[in-house]
């Protein structure tokens, strides 16, 4: 029997299951097209990605909310992909300072993503 590579959501945090259909490989390629990592050593776009969604998720109001919620984590933000929360400062330096248009691609290529998902699907009525 071969490993089941499917993939599997089931008993899993809703936030990982969020970050998990995401394609990483078409934001890597929007990243490189910007350069947004270019000048970052260690909080790179992916990562501040994940900061921005568990901020939306988690409705927090400031970034030291953000941060302070992911601290709390503790060793639990490795099936995020990250191995410590992010200080106040790191944060607020990269959503102050990295160009949003790796964002902004992202979003559109998230949009052709979907829409190529969901090509000859049958509408319900409720899709109308």
């Amino acid at each position: 029997m071969g490993k089941d590579t499917a993939k599997n959501l089931a008993s899993q945090p809703v936030f990982k299951q969020v970050m998990k259909i995401l394609p990483r490989e078409q934001f890597d390629i929007v990243v490189r097209q910007c350069g947004s990592d270019r000048y970052y050593k260690s909080f790179f776009s992916w990562d501040q990605l994940v900061v921005m969604l568990f901020g939306i998720f988690s409705r927090c109001d400031s970034m030291g909310e953000v941060c302070d919620g992911m601290r709390a984590l503790g060793g639990k933000l490795n099936y995020l992909g990250m191995d410590s929360a992010p200080s106040k400062s790191t944060a607020g330096d990269a959503l102050r300072d990295r160009n949003n248009e790796v964002f902004m691609r992202y979003y559109f290529a998230l949009i052709k993503y979907v829409e190529a998902a969901f090509v000859g699907q049958p509408k319900g009525e409720d899709q109308l």
